[in-house]
């Protein structure tokens, strides 16, 4: 669910799929669902081992990208719980066996909260299974050499959260390219997604690469220079 400003983006529409591969990390980005929303599998070329962030839908996919890739998921991580994030999550599950994470904030959409908000939204979302593990900030998800810190990014939500290692962000739907995420549904807080942008957020690195919860992926110094809702 984005807020940004219209047209700025709209190529990214048409790359829905897309492969990375940086030293030994692979980050495979897949644009899923009715609100296009970006699941991100995450490996170790080395191991083998991965983490798949935000399930969003279409777990079929999914789970193909994951056998394609010849990875053992470890952890399925939770940006937030809203349902355009999690639909897929049940039979991803199901299927990898593996731990579902999610910030102790958020935990709650893990139940009512997230069919409340599909069936306001017209959407599909299965009832999701319960969190494994309950992140806060500071917090690491590792996979073999690969390190993840949780930031609590709260605004979008109460339990928003970014993962960051290894020169990428995985901003969920805090930060977008040339926009941010909305603070009008329930739970969240204007005040505390800027803050969240200001403070942890912009004190990253210019080129960190940040991968977000919809669209395309961009950096924090163009965002830093660019975004219209960081200026000012």
């Amino acid at each position: 669910m984005v807020k940004c400003r219209v047209g700025v983006s709209e190529g990214w529409r048409f790359s829905l799929l897309r492969l990375i591969r940086e030293n030994t990390v692979i980050i495979k980005s897949l644009a899923v669902g009715p609100l296009t929303s970006n699941c991100y599998i995450v490996g170790d070329e080395a191991t083998g081992e991965g983490i798949i962030i935000d399930p969003a839908d279409e777990a079929g996919n999914i789970l193909e990208s994951v056998v394609e890739l010849s990875l053992t998921i470890k952890f399925i991580v939770l940006t937030h719980g809203h349902c355009d994030h999690i639909a897929g999550l049940k039979e991803v599950k199901e299927a990898t066996g593996a731990e579902i994470a999610v910030h102790g904030d958020d935990a709650e959409y893990h139940g009512q909260q997230a069919l409340a908000m599909a069936l306001a939204f017209g959407l599909y979302c299965p009832t999701p299974p319960p969190p494994d593990r309950l992140l806060k900030n500071g917090d690491s998800i590792d996979i073999s050499d690969l390190h993840f810190e949780v930031i609590h990014t709260p605004g979008h939500s109460p339990g928003g959260i970014c993962l960051l290692g290894n020169g990428a962000l995985f901003s969920g739907d805090t930060l977008f390219n040339y926009g941010i995420g909305r603070y009008d549904l329930p739970g969240g807080d204007y005040a505390q997604l800027m803050n969240s942008l200001q403070v942890s957020l912009m004190a990253l690195p210019d080129e960190t690469v940040v991968y977000p919860g919809h669209g395309p992926r961009t950096t924090i110094g163009a965002e830093r220079r660019s975004n219209p809702f960081l200026q000012g």
